[in-house]
């Protein structure tokens, strides 16, 4: 069953996150399927830590954007933005060199909160990292903006 609110393709996504953390890291959708979302990034000099593997921090990059984006495209995103509260992430294989792949599915898809699982793999498909993000689901109307 599909869940997306909105028919958008992954050309859509790759545009809409133009000039943010997700181009500069080298993060690009690659499939919208009818309950989950894909995206890859490379392990190169943008993504490795000094020790010569991929940066959790990145690894948790990709997950965030996934979950999010995720998260807002299951609302009405007229009157709802889905933000961040809580990011696990559990880093499970070492990578020094190619790409990762991030699948993102939600577990729980609330009227205040949302529990995406973000798996992030090989291009051998071996687990590098599971991630679970919780959203906070906030009504456009009720967010004040500050100075």
């Amino acid at each position: 069953m599909r869940i997306w609110r909105q028919a958008l393709t992954v050309d859509d996504l790759n545009q809409y996150q133009q000039q943010t953390l997700v181009t500069h890291l080298g993060i690009h959708y690659t499939e919208v399927g009818d309950d989950y979302l894909k995206a890859a990034m490379p392990v190169d000099a943008r993504t490795k830590q000094p020790a010569g593997i991929l940066h959790g921090g990145a690894s948790a990059a990709l997950a965030e954007t996934l979950g999010s984006t995720g998260a807002n495209l299951v609302v009405d995103r007229a009157t709802t933005l889905c933000v961040g509260l809580e990011l696990n992430c559990n880093h499970i294989r070492a990578m020094r060199d190619g790409q990762v792949t991030g699948t993102a599915r939600p577990l729980h898809v609330g009227r205040t909160t949302q529990v995406w699982e973000i798996k992030i793999t090989d291009d051998q498909d071996r687990l590098v990292c599971v991630s679970r993000i919780t959203m906070a689901v906030l009504q456009r109307s009720k967010i004040s903006a500050r100075p």
